[in-house]
């Protein structure tokens, strides 16, 4: 039996173990995943404990991304560009590899599961932390024409936008965008939490055919609200990029593919009977 675990601080809410037990019944692979809460600062005495008793992989979630990212012998490229590992496995040479699948994640979710076309589209990032730089590796490579990067805090966007050094990213206030964008993508956490306040955005930014898109699941945000509030063509949650995620993280493990959409849609109707999914 192959052992896997989520590893977070907080940690019981996630989803992982029902995710990637679909997918080991799907591919015929006896599995055992745990959730395990890791005490802040021990991530490195965890992990280390974790493999030495034979682990096969971890899937990493907040606040554990660096230290995974500082703990592993090898990054792939994926990794590196986003400065986070989200994925630990274990390569053929027995060093632990670090990857980070939320970016393939998320395109796939978009353009597989959604249909939306990310090729020679004008892109908008809401906010400069970990989520939005761990996915604009992977945007750049579906093609679009451009991305702003913006934020609340201007010089962080400015930032993140630089990093990359391609001509098609920019940066940009949030009080100075302008004109409609094809897709609006928020890895924004502002307004979640009781001690911050929710972006400020213009209407303008959105058009009949803007599809809008929030990272987060399994609740209302303040940019669900703001975009439910006008008119686009689209909106949808982050519950796919978890699952396509998941799905890329599998294959590293086990080099098979699996069937991200189909556990989707059986987890949504799961959250829902559940009453779990707002």
């Amino acid at each position: 039996m192959h052992r896997l675990a989520v590893f977070g601080n907080p940690v019981a809410h996630s989803l992982s173990p029902q995710i990637h037990q679909m997918f080991a019944v799907e591919a015929g692979i006896d599995v055992a995943y745990e959730k395990v809460l890791v005490p802040l600062g021990e991530f490195r005495a965890v992990a280390d404990d974790f493999f030495n008793r034979g682990g096969t992989g971890i899937n990493i979630t907040v606040p554990f991304k660096r230290d995974a990212f500082s703990f592993v012998d090898l990054l792939a490229d994926g990794a590196r560009d986003a400065g986070a590992v989200n994925t630990i496995l274990r390569s053929p040479n027995g060093l632990l590899k670090g990857e980070n699948t939320d970016g393939v994640g998320l395109v796939s979710d978009l353009q597989d599961n959604l249909g939306w076309t990310l090729a020679g589209k004008s892109i908008l990032l809401l906010g400069a932390g970990g989520a939005v730089q761990g996915v604009i590796r992977d945007i750049l490579h579906a093609g679009p024409k451009s991305i702003t990067v913006a934020n609340r805090t201007a010089s962080k966007a400015q930032e993140l936008a630089e990093r990359f050094k391609d001509n098609r990213i920019s940066s940009s206030p949030l009080n100075e965008l302008l004109g409609a964008y094809d897709i609006v993508i928020s890895g924004s956490s502002a307004g979640l939490s009781k001690n911050s306040q929710p972006l400020s955005l213009s209407s303008t930014l959105l058009g009949s055919y803007t599809c809008c898109y929030d990272m987060i699941y399994g609740k209302t945000t303040p940019f669900q609200d703001w975009s439910s509030s006008l008119p686009t063509a689209q909106r949808a949650d982050g519950l796919g990029m978890l699952v396509e995620q998941a799905a890329r993280a599998f294959e590293l493990w086990f080099d098979v593919e699996v069937d991200g959409e189909s556990v989707l849609e059986r987890l949504r109707k799961r959250l829902k009977f559940l009453g779990s999914e707002s």
